[in-house]
């Protein structure tokens, strides 16, 4: 056979060309890999030589400090070794009396401009001078067999609000859902105007002592118009002609609804829908308001302005608030006092003002 004849590739010579391919091949894409490497910053390259010990969070982002859920309510533990005593609750709301007073005579007139503001009609109160006017003394209270409060305590007068902020898991919705009536309470007792409310199911809270629940999540009917969203407010009414009364009055406030009444309430804004809410649960005229993250999910110009309502509530016609928020901030310089929750017990109590100054409260709840 001549020597230029072509023969056959052997087996091994063929695996052995192959193995050189593969190799080559492998040798290309681990230089690709380690170049990409080399221009990404890692997570290890984005930390600094001093931090080596364990970042809790996400541990990456341009942020100084990122903590977990479990950090910051170990942290908001260490506020205070114990909580503020009962003496301290209930002599931030008496400190706030003249103040609270000031505010309302300075706006008694825009009071007497609006027809809903002047027919609404002050409650008859039945307590002393020296009782509080929402109260929960000693509560212990939960859902099934789990205990989410233990002894907490709550003072607040009439026209004052309260906001209740810390870490998820602190027991702080759990307070609004105790007052309704929407937990197995196990010990301590309520009291509203110097009536015992404990037992008093979600129903009569709202038709005998006048406390209406706004839910955290969208509760608005989309496919009823807005009117028909309002006299919903109104199902315990005893008639429909009240409810229908006390519609118009609500809507003679707010003209962003009053436009658009016969309109379904799906065409409405996230903002609009929070102030449909809140018109909602003006029509039993209550006199407190319990609202859950009023501004979740909003714009910051709905955010403004439903805090401009709450503000318009609070100081022209006298309703108590008591509120969850997780914009801290937001809340704070709305709210005259202030609570910072953890496992179920206030670890903290001020005014919104002296709170908001608090370095521990900026750090853990106000990014700063």
């Amino acid at each position: 056979m001549s020597p230029n004849s072509t023969q056959p590739s052997s087996p091994r010579r063929k695996k052995s060309s192959i193995q050189a391919a593969s190799n080559k091949s492998r040798k290309q894409t681990k230089s690709s890999a380690q170049s990409v490497k080399r221009a990404t910053p890692t997570h290890h390259a984005l930390r600094t030589k001093k931090s080596s010990s364990r970042i809790t969070g996400y541990g990456e982002g341009s942020v100084s400090t990122v903590l977990s859920v479990d950090k910051v309510t170990a942290e908001v533990g260490k506020i205070a070794t114990q909580g503020p005593t009962i003496k301290k609750l209930q002599s931030l709301t008496t400190q706030l009396l003249p103040k609270r007073s000031k505010s309302s005579a300075t706006t008694k007139a825009q009071k007497n401009r609006s027809t809903y503001q002047a027919e609404q009609k002050p409650p008859t109160s039945t307590k002393s001078s020296a009782a509080h006017y929402l109260t929960f003394t000693g509560v212990t209270a939960g859902y099934g067999n789990m205990t989410i409060l233990t002894d907490f305590n709550l003072y607040l007068e009439k026209g004052q609000s309260l906001c209740l902020i810390g870490p998820n898991g602190a027991g702080k919705s759990t307070v609004l859902h105790t007052l309704y009536g929407l937990t197995r309470i196990t010990a301590g007792k309520m009291t509203l105007d110097g009536k015992d409310i404990t037992a008093l199911p979600p129903n009569e809270k709202l038709r005998q002592v006048k406390i209406a629940y706004l839910l955290q999540e969208n509760s608005v009917f989309p496919d009823m118009t807005i009117e028909e969203n309002l006299l919903m407010g109104g199902f315990l009414k005893p008639n429909q002609d009240e409810a229908r009364t006390a519609m118009e009055q609500v809507l003679s406030k707010y003209d962003r609804l009053k436009a658009r009444r016969n309109q379904k309430a799906s065409v409405l804004s996230g903002g609009e829908r929070r102030l449909l809410e809140i018109s909602r649960a003006l029509i039993m005229s209550p006199e407190v308001l319990l609202i859950d993250e009023p501004s979740i999910g909003l714009e910051p110009r709905f955010i403004d302005m439903v805090f401009d309502i709450l503000k318009d509530l609070r100081d022209n016609e006298k309703k108590t608030i008591l509120m969850v928020e997780q914009n801290a901030k937001k809340g704070l310089e709305f709210a005259d006092l202030a609570y910072v929750l953890a496992s179920g017990k206030t670890v903290l109590a001020g005014t919104g003002a002296e709170l908001i100054k608090n370095p521990r409260v900026g750090q853990l709840f106000l990014g700063g």
